[in-house]
């Protein structure tokens, strides 16, 4: 979706969808995005800098819905399932 019609403009007919001003900032989204690890998603530069080699604080959390779909995948392949190709629906149970 455009900037502009996120912001609120309304789009006459006639009129483009995307303005240049939409353009450059969907263009520099990509640019952002390309430039952080994908693991992370902290930014390179700043990630990859020796001086920050010891600059970063981890802190482990379990999502338990992600608990729950290695468990199923797991018991699935220790039957014998193959796991390629294989996708997992998650749903709350509530418990």
């Amino acid at each position: 979706m455009p900037r502009s019609v996120f912001l609120g403009r309304v789009v006459e007919p006639g009129e483009p969808l995307w303005l240049p001003e939409d353009r450059a900032w969907a263009l520099a989204l990509l640019d952002v995005e390309a430039d952080r690890c994908p693991e992370c998603r902290q930014p390179w530069g700043e990630a990859t800098a020796k001086e920050n080699e010891f600059g970063y604080r981890a802190e482990l959390i379990r999502c338990h819905a992600c608990t729950a779909s290695a468990q199923a995948v797991r018991a699935y392949q220790d039957k014998g399932g193959a796991a390629e190709g294989l996708h997992v629906h998650i749903e709350r149970t509530g418990g």
